[in-house]
């Protein structure tokens, strides 16, 4: 039953953890804060001027921002979103975005309707494990004890 219960709590610190946040739309007058993560929506002239770092299918960065000077965002980027559907998982490789660039801006923001969720189902699935595990694995009939040397058959080798 140990065995079951530390990958159980795994998934449900997963679970729960992923779905903590989600990304709230934010008014163009928003100060951006340096360390915060924050998504940007990119225009048609930014996927241009990006196209040759980020590729020409880009319509969504999200990453950790860096810094921020002269209407420019440096950004430690996590996610981009593609436009016909689709995302590419990025590692923190940091890219400067103008403002000029960005239509829309989302920052990453606790959730707790969604926490609940995810808690719940990673609930759901511990008490599933567990039970399933307190109910045994069929072990056969139990009054028979095995003997201690194994049986074997002999056949004779051919010529």
């Amino acid at each position: 039953m140990r065995r079951l219960i530390g990958p159980a709590a795994g998934i449900v610190l997963l679970l729960a953890t992923d779905g903590c946040y989600s990304l709230q739309p934010l008014p163009p007058e928003t100060k951006i804060e340096v360390g915060s993560v924050f998504a940007f929506d990119i225009t048609d002239a930014g996927r241009v001027a990006l196209g040759g770092v980020m590729g020409p299918e880009i319509a969504q960065i999200e990453g950790r921002v860096a810094g921020v000077a002269n209407e420019e965002f440096d950004i430690a980027v996590t996610r981009v979103g593609l436009l016909r559907g689709g995302e590419q998982v990025w590692k923190g490789e940091r890219i400067h975005v103008m403002s000029e660039y960005v239509s829309r801006r989302y920052q990453r923001q606790f959730s707790k309707g969604r926490t609940v969720v995810a808690s719940t189902v990673g609930a759901a699935v511990v008490v599933y494990l567990v039970t399933r595990s307190i109910l045994g694995a069929g072990t056969g009939d139990l009054g028979k004890t095995p003997s201690d040397t194994a049986h074997s058959q002999r056949r004779p080798a051919r010529p």
